[in-house]
């Protein structure tokens, strides 16, 4: 089957399921198109409910009767970072993917793929240090303990936007913690979770544990809604992601859902202009504002307003728009037809209700792809919908506000919370408006991550933590035990 030059998969055909790569039980394919030409680069076996159900099976018989969940951590652990030494074999794969599939700039595809892979090692090292067993005081028996067991099958479902770091993260938490899982990738970006089942099967880990099935929305609902599975692993938008609690809760399955963002960015008066302007521009055309975290409201006192609206215009026009495979690219496409139009619905609106000071066209420099220039809207109302629901584009919003105060309350108007930032060279002043931010992550001075410290969301940008030794957490259930003695292998 047809893949991108230099990504060598070797059963794009197949579904990986119980150890084997199988065929697809519709016979049919998923096609992925380069969002720099829109021509077809990839294609993919194509899973339907049969197939989301034999995957199922497959992790409960690994999980249920293998051996992998009783397996002494230290071996799931060298288990794992044999995958890692696979897979880091093939970082250069994995840039070559993403570019492909979603027009991720090359020049930056090396340095995200690496460095998601030392984050793998990272997990790790939480996991050995992990104590899965421990002895607590109790006064109900001789010896109490806390024992943190497996939750048991993880349907794992990665969205297109990081597919490799996010996919192999939740793989990763899974593996660790004794768990079998079944991947399912967005259908625009299966090829990284087709590298990783290959990894697991490099590293010889038992049949079923891990699992690739690659569908779409009918066939991924149904895998959410297969009672085999103890616990969804979702990070993508909020309309799915409710969807996806309402299912779990009415069998009160566990989920960890990482959802959408409306993140704001406070101006302090003390960060010079054109700093802001630059910072602000730089961060909005990071993977084309395709990023859930991403800062797209900029909250700005009024009497700065205008010159900070001007001095972001002239910054946005210097952007260099290209193909993703050019290294002077600054800004390469959206990855799919269906957001581009997205992103073009939300300009229309914004050109009804606010002030278009730059952008909202495509460029005219290039006449295929799905390109659209940096776009920014001064004079933004906070309750618009362009400040309200997340776009996933490079188009910023510029809202005044009256003072401090006023820029905390806009920044809290909002019903996501997952991100937020205050540009200040005051880091007393950082700390103190960040503590009254509702959102799970905050930075001083741009879209600030650390993906080996927790991650996940307050009110409708998720439940749940992802990263750093918390992110163990989620794939354990906590076992108390109150014995008349200490057992000899505790």
């Amino acid at each position: 089957m047809l893949l991108p030059a230099g990504v060598n998969v070797l059963h794009p055909d197949k579904l990986f399921i119980g150890g084997q790569w199988v065929s697809a039980h519709s016979g049919r394919t998923i096609e992925i198109v380069s969002p720099d030409t829109e021509q077809v680069v990839a294609a993919v076996a194509e899973a339907d409910e049969v197939d989301m159900d034999a995957a199922v099976a497959a992790a409960r018989e690994a999980f249920d009767r293998g051996p992998w969940p009783t397996m002494p951590p230290a071996e799931r652990i060298a288990a794992f970072r044999r995958m890692i030494a696979h897979l880091r074999g093939r970082q250069d794969e994995l840039a070559r993917a993403w570019t492909a599939q979603i027009g991720g700039l090359a020049s930056f595809a090396g340095p995200m793929h690496g460095g998601a892979v030392m984050t793998l090692e990272g997990i790790a090292g939480f996991a050995e240090n992990f104590r899965f067993v421990e002895q607590r005081p109790t006064i109900g028996a001789a010896v109490g303990l806390l024992v943190h067991e497996p939750v048991g099958v993880v349907a794992a479902i990665a969205p297109w936007n990081g597919p490799f770091g996010i996919m192999a993260n939740k793989v990763a938490y899974a593996l660790l913690t004794g768990c079998a899982v079944v991947m399912k990738p967005s259908p625009e970006t299966p090829l990284e979770a087709y590298i990783i089942a290959e990894a697991a099967e490099a590293a010889g880990l038992p049949p079923g544990v891990v699992n690739l099935v690659t569908g779409h929305r009918e066939a991924s609902d149904h895998l959410v809604c297969n009672p085999g599975v103890d616990k969804v692993s979702f990070t993508g938008s909020t309309v799915a992601g409710k969807r996806i609690a309402s299912v779990c809760g009415a069998r009160i399955a566990r989920c960890t859902l990482e959802l959408g963002g409306k993140s704001a960015a406070i101006i302090r008066d003390d960060f010079p202009t054109e700093a802001a302007a630059k910072l602000l521009t730089g961060t909005i055309t990071v993977m084309s504002g395709q990023v859930c975290a991403m800062l797209s409201r900029a909250i700005v006192p009024r009497k700065r307003h205008d010159e900070l609206a001007e001095a972001i215009a002239a910054e946005m026009r210097t952007v260099v728009i290209g193909h993703s495979d050019d290294p002077a690219t600054q800004l390469g496409p959206v990855a799919m037809k269906r957001q581009l139009e997205r992103i073009e619905g939300y300009i229309e609106e914004g050109r009804r209700t606010a002030d278009l000071i730059t952008g909202g066209g495509r460029p005219s420099h290039i006449n295929r792809g799905y390109f659209i220039e940096p776009t920014l809207f001064a004079n933004v109302d906070n309750t618009s919908r362009i400040a309200q629901e997340e776009i996933f584009g490079p188009v910023l919003s510029l809202i005044p506000a009256e003072d401090e105060e006023d820029a905390i309350r806009i920044a809290n108007e909002s019903a996501f919370g997952l991100n937020g930032s205050v540009l200040t060279h005051d880091a007393e002043a950082a700390y103190r408006i960040g503590r009254r931010i509702r959102t799970g992550g905050f930075g001083q001075n741009g879209l600030r991550m650390d993906f080996g410290l927790p991650f996940g969301g307050f009110k409708q940008s998720g439940i749940g933590r992802e990263g750093g030794p918390e992110g163990l957490s989620p794939y354990l259930e906590v076992k108390t035990m109150l014995l008349d003695a200490m057992p000899g292998t505790p």
